[in-house]
């Protein structure tokens, strides 16, 4: 499998895919989407991070591991996506309350254009690619030849300065 040939990973698909997704079922506790989603996750996982094993428990131990993390990692993404969606949904409801909100609004709303103007070029980049142009991590980080994680990385970086900056400009006005 670690030098890309087909025949290798169906191998390893007709050997460990039932098992993996049992596995997964467990630690999903039944939830079927979840488990699929984190087997595709953990497949994924497995061309990329592969290698040679002395015995088949070892090896299925590794398995498991990976599949884990792979479980653990489609949860928070999946807490992530739905406290965003609350919080957008806040917004909505706070937004439809009343002028003096739109007054904060509207201030919320420049410092926000002030704190973007002021990152860097290739950190506004990645903002606007993310959150404006709606692109994903996956497709930014491919145009950018680097890892999710290292874009996710950024972004969080990105987000944190952008609130500090702001947080500062809304004290002082």
């Amino acid at each position: 499998m670690r030098a890309g040939e087909e025949a290798a990973y169906r191998e390893f698909y007709h050997a460990y895919y039932d098992r993996l997704f049992r596995y997964l079922l467990v630690v999903a506790a039944g939830d079927l989407e979840a488990a699929e989603e984190a087997l595709e996750a953990t497949l994924l996982r497995v061309v990329r991070y592969i290698k040679v094993f002395p015995a088949e428990d070892v090896f299925w131990s590794w398995l498991t591991v990976l599949t884990r993390s792979a479980f653990t990692d489609q949860t928070r993404k999946h807490r992530r996506y739905l406290a965003f969606l609350e919080r957008f949904t806040r917004h909505q409801l706070m937004a439809e309350s009343g002028p003096e909100s739109s007054a904060t609004d509207a201030r919320l709303l420049a410092a926000l254009e002030r704190s973007l103007a002021a990152l860097p070029e290739d950190e506004r980049q990645l903002v606007e690619r993310k959150y404006f142009a709606h692109r994903s991590v996956r497709d930014i980080a491919s145009e950018l030849q680097t890892s999710e994680k290292a874009i996710e990385s950024r972004l969080v970086r990105i987000r944190r300065k952008l609130k500090t900056a702001l947080m500062e400009q809304l004290k002082h006005e």
